[in-house]
């Protein structure tokens, strides 16, 4: 029945991945919740990096695609709330059926990687964009992952003009399917609330870290994914329905992103660390240059936003038995990890194939549409 529940039709291997008692990052007592206002995006809002970043700002939607991914995000935040049931549905109130129930839901609903943890209090942001204090004192988190698609990653350069596009596919994706979840929740006659680009209340990378989902990457606070590398989005619901938090994983890439640093060699904005991890508000971390990467997403002339870092990085590869195995050697045989970098590159992983491009590039100026003069 497990098996069943928790595995089957899934579209990753997750039940093979070694799970470890305590994060590959180390994150201690002290860390500090943190103000979303003071995220780069709505600094660049807020002016604080100044006019041109700040007019820009107001252009990301700037190509059709994004822009309709981003008016059905906006539709969605209406309903990622909403009235508890008064009675609590008959339902089994054991934790671990409950975990393999709404795992299930996930991957019915067409989720590629979904994991459970607790919620701590350091992730629940002071405040949102607009000011409005934040308290959300759920229990568990349930955290969904949605694959940007390596194809048309292969076929773009990581920042023309569906770079962005795929980072409001997988937000407006997957929030669909956290307020769908959430509000079967409510149903049940528990509490939660859905998380997702623009109406997150909790910071995502802590979480897709704790549900066992990844490992912190040398790409400052993205969290790396064993099967989908960087290439994702995640939504997340709280939640107080009795589950199982999943445990940690550790797959290598502490010691991989230790020698690698293609991300950083390719970052167009240099805004990725070269050096060692650092402590930073309680917690281990490669420290990225949040301006630097800023200013050039929402600035970029030449596209929308960027994800050369995604787009280069070793770990975006897709299903297959060669990369399965490269995967099986950076876990257990962790000195060929230069020789795998070396080999990357001599592949030509992370080149652009044009050959696979499918869509127009077309950026919105007062409201008409033209070909990009850049």
């Amino acid at each position: 029945m497990k098996r069943r529940l928790e595995y089957e039709e899934i579209p990753y291997p997750v039940e093979k991945l070694k799970r470890v008692d305590q994060t590959t990052t180390k994150i201690t007592e002290n860390v500090q919740r943190f103000d979303r206002r003071e995220q780069g995006f709505y600094l660049s809002r807020r002016g604080v990096y100044g006019p041109v970043t700040q007019r820009e700002f107001y252009r990301l939607g700037k190509t059709p695609i994004i822009g309709a991914e981003m008016d059905v995000a906006s539709h969605l935040a209406k309903v990622l709330d909403g009235e508890i049931a008064s009675l609590k549905a008959p339902i089994p109130e054991n934790p671990v059926i409950l975990s393999q129930h709404i795992k299930r839901l996930a991957y019915f609903l067409r989720a590629d990687m979904v994991g459970i943890c607790k919620l701590p209090q350091y992730a629940v942001y002071t405040h949102d964009y607009d000011g409005t204090p934040i308290e959300n004192n759920h229990q568990f988190s349930i955290v969904i992952l949605i694959d940007q698609e390596y194809e048309t990653m292969q076929a773009s350069n990581g920042y023309d003009w569906i770079s962005g596009c795929q980072s409001f596919l997988s937000y407006s994706t997957s929030g669909f399917i956290a307020c769908i979840m959430a509000n079967y929740i409510r149903r049940l006659g528990y509490p939660a609330r859905a998380h997702f680009e623009p109406s997150y209340q909790v910071a995502v990378p802590p979480l897709v870290l704790l549900a066992g989902l990844g490992e912190m990457s040398r790409m400052g606070n993205s969290v790396l994914n064993p099967f989908l590398g960087a290439r994702f989005k995640a939504s997340v619901v709280t939640t107080d329905l009795p589950l199982l938090p999943d445990k940690p994983i550790d797959f290598g890439l502490q010691k991989f992103c230790s020698v690698c640093k293609k991300c950083a060699i390719e970052c167009p904005a240099n805004a990725i660390s070269m050096g060692d991890k650092v402590m930073y508000n309680g917690y281990e971390t490669w420290r990225l240059d949040v301006e630097r990467c800023t200013k050039f997403r929402v600035t970029n002339q030449a596209g929308v936003q960027c994800g050369r870092c995604i787009k280069v990085c070793p770990w975006n590869k897709p299903s297959g038995w060669t990369h399965n195995m490269v995967r099986r050697m950076i876990r257990h045989t962790p000195f060929m990890d230069r020789i795998i970098v070396k080999m990357d590159d001599i592949w030509g992983y992370g080149k652009q194939n044009t050959r696979e491009k499918w869509w127009f590039d077309l950026e919105e100026m007062d409201g008409i549409l033209r070909i990009p003069e850049r």
